[in-house]
């Protein structure tokens, strides 16, 4: 392709994010529906192991990081990528929604990639290996809490689209920007 040149897209409606659909992806971070127990003198409530960090290869550590985000524009994924050593999560720290466009893992199909809309107090792990966009907040200066891993051993790889995907988060679908 010449730099410039017009590239094919398709268009993709984002679903709403429930652990079910997410399930061959990764897990759902979020409180409702989740077990829970008191702690501390019964005034704390505890959702335990909403979801597991994979940290594989040699020498792997669990790390927290802050990651600050900006809107997308236009809407038009042309990058995919994964990380096979590891999970990797993202929480909403300022209560703000976000997609997290998704493909299974293994060798990556175009065909089977699939857009969630992330609400404000949901996040998302993505499992080791499972493909996914890069970083897809809807409000200006989103930050995330990322769970992830750090260690010896390459863990990202990263395919181009042939075709970019662009999503609708048109009004019909009831889910809208911001």
């Amino acid at each position: 392709m010449t730099s410039g040149a017009a590239r094919a897209t398709r268009t993709l409606k984002a679903e709403p994010l429930t652990r079910e659909a997410f399930a061959p992806f990764g897990e759902v971070i979020e409180t409702q529906g989740a077990e829970s127990f008191p702690i501390n003198g019964g005034r704390t409530e505890r959702f335990h192991g909403l979801a597991e960090v994979q940290l594989l290869g040699e020498e792997a550590t669990g790390i927290l990081s802050i990651f600050r985000g900006q809107p997308l524009a236009p809407l038009e994924i042309t990058l995919m990528e994964r990380h096979p050593l590891g999970s990797q999560a993202f929480v909403p720290l300022n209560h703000r929604p976000f997609l997290a466009v998704v493909a299974p893992p293994g060798d990556f199909d175009e065909t089977a990639i699939r857009a969630f809309y992330v609400a404000g107090h949901q996040g998302v792990s993505y499992r080791a290996g499972t493909w996914h966009a890069p970083l897809l907040p809807l409000q200006a200066d989103s930050d995330y809490l990322v769970v992830d891993r750090q260690g010896a051993g390459n863990n990202c790889d990263e395919v181009i689209l042939e075709r970019a995907v662009v999503l609708d988060l048109a009004k019909g679908t009831g889910i809208q920007k911001g």
